[in-house]
């Protein structure tokens, strides 16, 4: 799981200024962290071959002094709970404040790993003005120009030496089935899992949003172990308006990007909506085995044809994973509840699945042979052969004669195939296309 580093600090002390610069093409960019919100308030960085994940904590600008120091306490108590490393933005021209003194203390006795940027200097030179920050007793303060970009990188190289070294004693873990259990608040992701364990040990309530952490549970069905992470609800982009929220959104993440199995929960009283198709994304492009959970599936009325409805609105909404399998529960009477271990291990093997080279060409060659590949001004597309180079997706390498005539449309009709012939339900498919030179074509 990628380090997270949260910068915290007073209103107009250049958080944000800071946080677009680290997430900005100079700091060579993975990408921007796909799924939930269009607001940058988190992104995924790289320094020194590290990969971390930034998150900008501002947004409230508080009125009184009063307000300014709960809401500093509250800002600094999340990124305690959440962030692996912390910079704690101050004002060079402003000088130390009361609220800086108070957060400082606050930050120091979490233990938690603390780089204090002292921002807006005018110059690199002249040290003067961060002296008074070393009485914040959180090291060597560090100076820094956020608009001007410098001091940037001293200060990355400072927070790069507190990520935490990879675990070597994750073994037996690594074989256990993680699965994160994501939707919007209130969804009965924690009542799914109080079910799954037969006791109360996640709180459960009606008001939206009670997790707020990503809690790991470890249970045990039929001999065999699963974790089950359960992620704070993700509110639409117009209430995610508090650092709460951005947590809860990052959280999730997190939780998405170290599980096998990704179980989407949908609330079936109120229908599938744009923001399950927002949170679904957070599985897809990860490129996660999902399986789609239809809760309160007892609170709905029904006939004959209720399922094929709600299937088929399921479908359009998350058009972009037709591969999602599909299961209707309730979590509070526990209605097909255990069937979810039966879907989780099987979309998780087909996740892993591995074709044999030999039979993955002779599917290809059988599809070319049914639907012509397109051709471009004369110029037809030639496909030589593939190969799968990796799982968790499965992901497979197709070499061409020419990547611009490799259409998406062509791609999503040998996808299909590989569907119809090896299953994959419940698994993303992974395509890099690949060009072969004019001499290698000969051979």
């Amino acid at each position: 799981m990628k380090p997270i580093v949260a910068v915290v600090g007073r209103p107009n002390v250049g958080k944000s200024t800071l946080f677009n610069k680290l997430a900005g093409k100079r700091l060579s960019i993975v990408k921007d962290t796909p799924g939930v919100t269009r607001d940058r308030i988190y992104a995924d960085a790289e320094w020194l071959n590290y990969a971390f994940r930034i998150v900008d904590t501002g947004g409230i600008e508080p009125k009184t002094d009063d307000v300014l120091l709960k809401y500093m306490r509250a800002q600094a108590e999340l990124a305690i709970d959440t962030a692996d490393v912390i910079i704690f933005v101050t004002d060079a021209k402003a000088g130390m404040t009361d609220a800086d003194m108070e957060v400082g203390n606050m930050l120091r006795r979490s233990h938690k790993p603390v780089v204090v940027a002292v921002n807006k200097m005018d110059s690199m030179t002249d040290l003067t003005p961060i002296y008074e920050f070393y009485s914040l007793g959180l090291g060597d303060p560090m100076p820094l120009s956020a608009e001007q970009g410098k001091g940037v990188g001293d200060l990355l190289d400072e927070v790069v030496q507190y990520f935490p070294k990879e675990n070597e004693n994750e073994g037996e873990e690594d074989e256990i089935l993680k699965v994160a259990v994501i939707g919007k608040p209130n969804a009965g992701k924690s009542s799914l899992i109080n079910r799954l364990l037969g006791e109360e040990r996640v709180i459960v309530s009606d008001i939206a949003g009670t997790t707020r952490d990503a809690i790991d549970t470890l249970v045990e069905y039929q001999g065999k172990k699963y974790v089950f992470i359960d992620t704070a609800g993700i509110r639409r982009r117009s209430k995610v308006n508090e650092d709460i929220e951005r947590f809860s959104v990052i959280r999730a993440v997190s939780a998405v990007e170290r599980a096998d199995v990704a179980v989407i929960m949908i609330d079936a009283e109120e229908g599938i909506t744009e923001q399950d198709a927002k949170i679904a994304g957070l599985a897809h492009d990860n490129g996660k085995a999902a399986i789609v959970a239809v809760n309160k599936w007892d609170a709905v009325e029904k006939d004959d044809k209720t399922i094929y409805r709600f299937t088929e609105q399921v479908n359009q909404v998350l058009s972009f994973m037709p591969y999602s399998q599909k299961i209707f529960i309730s979590a509070k009477t526990g209605q097909r509840v255990t069937k979810l271990f039966e879907l989780v291990d099987q979309v998780a093997e087909n996740h892993c699945k591995r074709i044999p080279t030999g039979v993955l060409n002779d599917v290809l060659y059988e599809a070319m042979a049914v639907n012509q590949p397109p051709s471009d001004k004369g110029k037809r597309l030639k496909i030589y052969y593939m190969t799968q180079v990796g799982v968790k997706p499965p992901t497979f390498v197709v070499f061409v004669n020419s990547k611009e005539l490799m259409h998406y449309s062509y791609t999503r009709y040998i996808e299909n195939r590989l569907r119809e012939n090896f299953g994959f339900e419940g698994t993303p498919l992974k395509f890099i296309i690949r060009e072969r030179g004019v001499l290698e074509e000969r051979f």
